[in-house]
Parts: C-alpha cells; structure tokens; sequence
C-alpha cells in the first residue's frame, strides 16, 4: 500500500536552463534531499514543447506522508526567510535557471506504486504521458478506481505502463493527476493513431462519463531521472564543470 505524498512541480525555466536545472535538481538537490529530509526523487522530465508549455520542467518528489511532510516544511520555514538556512546557496543557484512554477500536492491510490517499487519492476519509457483530469466533486478517488480497472488493462496492449495514479490534495476531491510510461515513439504513434480511429471508444467514452475535463502533454526523462537510471541519484553522479554544493 503506498501511504505516500507526492509534491507535484512545473516549473518555469529561464531561456537555455533547462538541462542545467534538472541536473541542479537530481545531482544536487535530490542527495541532500535523501540524507536529510527522507525525500525521495520519484522523476524529473523535460516538457516536450510540441505538446505542451514550453520551456518547462516536471519534478515529483516522494514524501513520508502528510507528518513527514510536515516535518520537512516546519524545518524550512521556522526562519523569516522561509527558506532553510543550509539551502540558502542552493536555492541562489537555482534562481538562475528558473522564474516560478506551480506546485500541488498529489494522494497516490493505494495501489500506485512508489519509485523503489518502479524500479525494481525496470519501468522505464522513452516517453512519458501526463494526464491531467478534473471530475465532479468528490469523485476523484473512483475515478482512479476506474484508472485501474479500465485503463491499465487497456493501454497495457500499447504498451504503456501506469507510472503513478494519484489525487490532488487540497482541492475538492476533483482534480486526478495520472503518469504512463511508453516504451517508444512509435509505440506512442501507434497508440494516438488507434484513438483517432476509435479503437479505444470504450475506454474513451468511460472516462468522459467519469470526468469534465481531460488534457495530456508529454515529457522525457532528465538524464538522472530514477526512471531513467533505474535508482536515486547520488552525489556521485555530479558532473565535472557543474556547481557543486
């Protein structure tokens, strides 16, 4: 059972920054993150900007659920700062390569599974599909529900493999954010082609009686994504000429 939470980011990057960014957040940020504050890197992707904002970033961090969450934020705001004194460098660097973003807080269902789970299982794609589903109030955990029944066994013959399922905390109970992996391009291909062609009607026609508003954007891995190197980066995985902190 994941008892999880999950921090949601897009983040805003600044001109050319992108693949300093992600580096700066994987290489630098997510060790620090392991050792002292028990977060756990879950992705880092890049917007793919034909099909969505651009230039954007994807961060989800994995959190110890809500008191462990808590945790982390009393520590980085007891200061007039707001900001944990130890991060001061950290978050001056990454100014540079970033200029706001929007964060929310995700439930995973119980079923979805956790970063260790992921890799273990090799997860992995040379795609990834964001889906972003606002529903009635209330609604949002049997419409996951309807995620596990319907579409996993469905997408599984594109190839595509649930990455995470999960709600918006803070909201209504309306809001699902849900994350496949897709093993190629041309697996993506062939999967739009067979919607344009109203080969998934049924499963179509399920989530539109089950939601209000439907949009889907893709992302590809940063280089030290857990997705992509099938673990958390370390400190070890900096690279030469890049800020060490």
């Amino acid at each position: 059972m994941n008892d999880n939470i999950y921090i949601h980011e897009l983040i805003d990057v600044v001109g050319h920054g992108r693949a300093k960014y992600m580096h700066h957040m994987t290489a630098n940020w997510s060790p620090i993150a392991q050792e002292e504050r028990d977060q756990r890197c879950f992705g880092v992707w890049g917007t793919i900007g034909t099909t969505g904002r651009w230039p954007e970033v994807v961060n989800l961090w994995e959190e110890s659920g809500f008191r462990g969450l808590a945790g982390g934020l009393n520590h980085e705001t007891g200061r007039p700062s707001l900001q944990d004194e130890k991060l001061e460098k950290w978050w001056a660097e990454a100014a540079n390569f970033r200029r706001g973003g929007l964060d929310r807080l995700l439930i995973p269902a119980p079923w979805s599974p956790t970063i260790a789970e992921l890799n273990a299982a090799g997860v992995r794609g040379e795609v990834y599909a964001h889906e972003t589903i606002e529903v009635g109030r209330g609604d949002a955990r049997s419409f996951l529900e309807l995620i596990a029944e319907a579409a996993v066994p469905t997408l599984a013959s594109f190839g595509l493999r649930l990455v995470g399922a999960f709600r918006t905390a803070m909201r209504d109970d309306d809001e699902c954010i849900v994350i496949w992996a897709i093993p190629s391009w041309d697996a993506w291909a062939t999967h739009e082609l067979a919607l344009d062609a109203g080969e998934l009607d049924a499963w179509v026609h399920a989530r539109r009686a089950a939601s209000t508003s439907y949009r889907r954007f893709l992302m590809a891995d940063a280089p030290l994504s857990p997705l992509k190197i099938g673990r958390q980066p370390t400190r070890s995985d900096r690279v030469d000429g890049w800020t060490d902190l």
